[in-house]
């Protein structure tokens, strides 16, 4: 049997409209691997080839594979049979099959067996290379129906827009402009509930590359065990119970946008491999022994100041440095309270619809009450009060300061940190101590409630 040939990576640019793949062609006929080497190698990221379906099966486990152009007729196993195993397996990739002798029955086999194509030798070139762009269009379209549920799932049915004509919010408009039109990493920064993810958004939305998809992943949900596999995938058997390769969120936002949130929340490990990938632009699926190209533009989120984090050895300096190429730090409500008529006209005729409530009328003394409170979910909680005024059917600002009844303050001058505590407590007491309900109601995270409430003495 002759010696399995591959082409090297081709680091030229590819021809132009053709996929940045990785192909496996699986033939016994040498002079069949030769012709789709020489067809394939000049258009294709990186061309193997094998001799029967065992050598094919090798190279799979220690390379990510878009294609496998395979022969049916194989020494040992054949190809239709070796495919019901890939499948099985979980190979997600296309595969055309390829055969000299064929009929309408085993047409019919190879596609119920996962074919996602059936070309019969002889074939011309234009033939298999047309093939091979009918497959590139199918994945690119599971990829695109990947992202759109992702972000179904993850988007919150209400999202705010950037609602607001103060200084700090025409200032940040200004940076978005300019910043969204280069292809620079990206570093957002700014406390919980200030609008890191709409942010991001926008930057995605007025880019070059607002036609392709917006993956957002929230570091610090994923445990650390799996959050290498979730943002670079991995092969079948790279970890116990990996029984199937898997594309990782980098392969699914080729050509858009990478939000990585709450990333000073990532593991040291992890952080050294994110910054090769940012980097080189190539990855390797946890497991693999291939790099992947990848074409992105990473934009990041933490509501950590990462200066802070870098001199106490928590986060990279290295990575640090990568990401802040631009650096844009989102300002607190209590910067910008002259936005708050705006915002609150904005979650009313937003929310309202929705809910089946009529818009509520706030009064001027209502919205001064607004301006006076300190926020500390930012825009977060403004919208979480709306939706609960609106659920109730009053803006029941007497949550925000407990111990009056329906009725707001008097003149007396209000002492923000004890409303903000007031508020705090009172939410807390709402829930029956439930930090959780209450941190989501609060518009923060937890551990920024559990800190509050220590420094209060009521752990």
């Amino acid at each position: 049997m002759d010696t399995p040939i591959s082409s090297p990576p081709n680091t030229d640019r590819q021809l132009e409209g053709w996929p940045d793949w990785s192909i496996l062609i699986v033939d016994d006929e040498q002079g069949m691997l030769n012709f789709l080497v020489k067809t394939l190698a000049p258009r294709c990221h990186f061309v193997m080839s094998a001799t029967s379906a065992e050598e094919g099966a090798e190279w799979l486990r220690g390379h990510r594979v878009d294609l496998v152009v395979l022969d049916i007729s194989l020494p040992g196993k054949s190809g239709v049979e070796w495919l019901k195993e890939l499948r099985e397996q979980g190979y997600t990739g296309e595969v055309i099959l390829i055969t000299a002798f064929a009929d309408l029955d085993t047409a019919i086999e190879a596609l119920r067996a996962g074919a996602s194509d059936f070309i019969l030798k002889p074939f011309r070139v234009p033939q298999i290379l047309n093939a091979i762009k009918q497959c590139h269009e199918r994945a690119k379209l599971r990829r695109e129906n990947f992202v759109l549920r992702r972000a179904v799932a993850h988007t919150p049915v209400h999202r705010a827009a950037l609602v607001g004509e103060s200084a700090p919010l025409r200032t940040l408009r200004a940076s978005l402009e300019r910043v969204a039109a280069v292809d620079s990493t990206v570093l957002l920064q700014g406390e919980s509930g200030t609008g890191k993810e709409l942010v991001a958004r926008e930057l995605h939305a007025r880019s070059a590359r607002a036609g392709g998809p917006f993956v957002p992943v929230n570091c610090a949900a994923v445990s650390p065990e799996l959050i290498e596999s979730e943002l670079f995938g991995h092969a079948k058997g790279a970890f116990t119970g990996a029984t199937r390769s898997r594309d990782g969120l980098f392969h699914y936002a080729q050509g858009g946008t990478l939000f990585l949130d709450e990333v000073s929340e990532l593991p040291l490990p992890i952080q050294a491999t994110l910054l090769r990938a940012i980097e080189d632009l190539r990855i390797r699926p946890v497991g693999s022994e291939q790099l992947v190209p990848v074409n992105l533009r990473i934009v990041a989120a933490t509501n950590r100041q990462l200066s802070q984090e870098v001199a106490e050895d928590r986060f990279r300096k290295d990575l640090y440095f990568r990401l802040q190429v631009v650096e844009l730090t989102l300002p607190p409500l209590r910067e910008h309270k002259d936005d708050i008529p705006a915002l609150v006209a904005h979650f009313m005729a937003q929310l309202a619809p929705t809910l089946g409530a009529e818009p509520l009328a706030i009064s001027e003394q209502e919205m001064d009450f607004l301006r006076q409170y300190n926020w500390p979910g930012n825009v977060r909680e403004l919208r979480n009060l709306i939706e609960r005024s609106l659920i109730l059917g009053s803006l029941n600002v007497s949550a925000l300061y407990p111990g009056s009844p329906r009725s707001l303050p008097d003149d007396r001058p209000i002492d923000l940190h004890s409303l903000e505590k007031m508020h705090i407590l009172s939410v807390l007491d709402s829930v029956q101590g439930d930090k959780t309900r209450a941190a989501h109601l609060l518009g923060v995270s937890r551990r920024t409630l559990e800190r509050r409430v220590a420094e209060w003495g009521q752990a």
